[in-house]
């Protein structure tokens, strides 16, 4: 017999914006009462929702239950930048990049994934508001960020993946900015509006054999043959269960002291008038990473009510996984300066919207795909990359739920377990350092 309490419930800062500028969705429904099924699934966020999609198509008859803690689309899934990236994309690296054979086998895993959640917006029905692979351009703003462009590029060129360089005017007839020196596009990189795509996901997968539960956090997980999950107003019971939590596997009592937990900040502008977008120009739609994995990711959209700027930059290592109000509102200064530095001409434009989200790092750049107890599946530690890495999770602990194998799964289950990590207080103290000294690094890319 095994019984897990869970020791925390997750937090989310600041409003979860992109599902905001969404029309209401449906009413939640919650686990009222005692449910039975053949699966649960915890989490309903991009690996929730592809282990369930991955499950629905291995086990056609099968009885599926996801419970969400809070709404479909506030939490983590529902607060990330909406690149869904298949090219290597370490975040403590200086250009992305890694050992090379490692980066073909990963890239190749990144574009199964997208692949499948690109099959899962056609069969739901999903438009280019929501999911378009589109590619992404690596936005340089110095002429450091600039080297490190060239040096990605040489790493792909090694790889075999195209790609092609982008001067200053191509930038700026593109952003309608001058703050960019150069860009690198590649062409395998989907752009997605994140709650837009997880929402129709969600309600695309929900038959009379799929149900997906909101605001039912569960609080203990016990088994006793079965497993059953408890939330606060009832509880479901399966022979099997996938943890789709990312750094909340913690919070279940797995993999303690070998995952990192660190909090990502973005702000959304305002709509913009006719005559401000007037005097931005550039394109209507466009999105940028940056040169620098530290510096500032950038977005134009169109949202129903119009054109809008997102601008996500900052990383703070918080292992509490909360953080509070205060903490964004001093973030945003930085936003509000990064916004400034590169919109000169939209003077008066102010930001709507303030959040942070949650992201999991091991310190070897692993994910956690495995069997953590009897009938009991990980698919959690995306590594700052929950789109991409979290939908190809989920789709693999599925194949290992079932006894479905592939090369793909093989690998994950041959990759070494998250580095243990040295004391918490000393985690801490250099983890928070190193993220401080990478941000001044940054510069102006930041």
């Amino acid at each position: 017999m095994s019984r897990i309490t869970v020791s925390r419930l997750p937090v989310d800062p600041g409003p979860a914006a992109w599902n905001a500028v969404l029309p209401d969705a449906a009413p939640a429904q919650c686990v009222d009462g005692t449910e039975t099924a053949d699966w649960i699934i915890i989490g309903a966020g991009f690996a929730g929702l592809a282990a369930a999609r991955r499950l629905s198509q291995l086990c056609p008859t099968d009885r599926i239950v996801v419970l969400e803690a809070k709404r479909v689309a506030e939490g983590p899934a529902g607060r990330n930048s909406g690149f869904m990236i298949d090219l290597p994309h370490d975040l403590s690296s200086a250009d992305y990049g890694g050992a090379l054979d490692d980066d073909i086998s990963l890239t190749a895993d990144n574009r199964h994934a997208i692949d499948f959640a690109s099959q899962m917006a056609r069969d739901f029905g999903l438009g280019p508001d929501a999911f378009v692979r589109s590619g992404k351009i690596n936005a340089a703003a110095t002429d450091k960020g600039c080297r490190h462009n060239r040096e990605y590029a040489r790493h792909l060129s090694a790889m075999g993946e195209a790609h092609k360089m982008l001067d200053a005017d191509a930038m700026a007839d593109m952003t309608g900015t001058r703050y960019y020196l150069s860009g690198l596009y590649t062409a395998g990189t989907a752009i997605i509006q994140p709650a837009a795509f997880v929402r129709g996901v969600a309600r695309g997968l929900v038959s009379n054999r799929v149900r997906i539960f909101e605001n039912s956090p569960v609080t203990t997980l016990e088994r006793n043959g079965n497993w059953t999950a408890t939330t606060p107003s009832g509880s479901v019971t399966a022979p099997k269960v996938i943890l789709a939590v990312n750094g909340h596997l913690n919070s279940f009592g797995f993999m303690e002291n070998q995952l990192m937990h660190v909090f990502t900040y973005a702000s959304m502008t305002r709509v913009l008038t006719a005559q401000e977008a007037a005097a931005l120009g550039g394109h209507a739609i466009w999105a940028v990473t940056p040169a620098d994995p530290m510096g500032s990711t950038v977005r134009r959209i169109q949202t129903a009510q119009g054109p809008r700027i997102v601008v996500r930059n900052r990383f703070t290592y918080d292992p509490t996984m909360e953080v509070g109000e205060q903490r964004i509102r001093s973030v945003g200064r930085d936003h509000d300066a990064a916004f400034k530095a590169r919109f000169g001409m939209l003077a008066g434009v102010e930001m709507e919207y303030r959040w942070g989200g949650r992201l999991c790092l091991s310190r070897n750049n692993v994910s956690v795909v495995r069997e953590v107890d009897t009938d009991l599946y990980a698919a959690c530690c995306q590594n700052g990359l929950g789109t991409t890495r979290g939908t190809l999770s989920g789709i693999l602990a599925a194949e290992l739920a079932t006894n479905t194998p592939s090369d793909r799964l093989s690998r994950a289950l041959d990759a070494d377990p998250p580095t243990v990590l040295p004391p918490p207080f000393l985690t801490k103290i250099g983890a928070t350092a190193v993220l401080k000294w990478q941000e001044r690094k940054a510069g102006p890319e930041l």
